[in-house]
């Protein structure tokens, strides 16, 4: 029988966006994958558990939106406040831009 061995890869931010799969980089920009990075790393401090680099599944569970507008035509929110409320926003610095978890 084959046993199976389990590895674990710290990345850092630059890591993080940089292995990001060329298949998926047009779910996040440069900026929101960094931003996305911070959040998760703050969520991992938070709950005291390693989070696995799945890209996969953060494109399956986070969505960027370039404005409200956007993000308007699948979302019947009113503005940040109520999106806040009912879902995580992680907004990326300097930009109208935000991902949110899909909900």
């Amino acid at each position: 029988m084959k046993s199976t061995l389990t590895m674990k890869s710290t990345l850092n931010d630059y890591d993080f966006v940089n292995q990001w799969p060329e298949s998926r980089k047009g779910q996040f920009s440069r900026e929101g994958l960094f931003a996305l990075y911070d959040f998760l790393t703050e969520w991992e401090g938070s709950i005291g558990e390693d989070i696995e680099y799945d890209p996969i599944a953060f494109c399956c569970e986070y969505t960027e939106y370039e404005n409200m507008e956007e993000l308007k035509e699948n979302y019947p929110v009113k503005n940040m406040k109520e999106l806040k409320e009912k879902t995580e926003v992680i907004e990326i610095p300097d930009t109208d831009r935000f991902i949110i978890r899909d909900y």
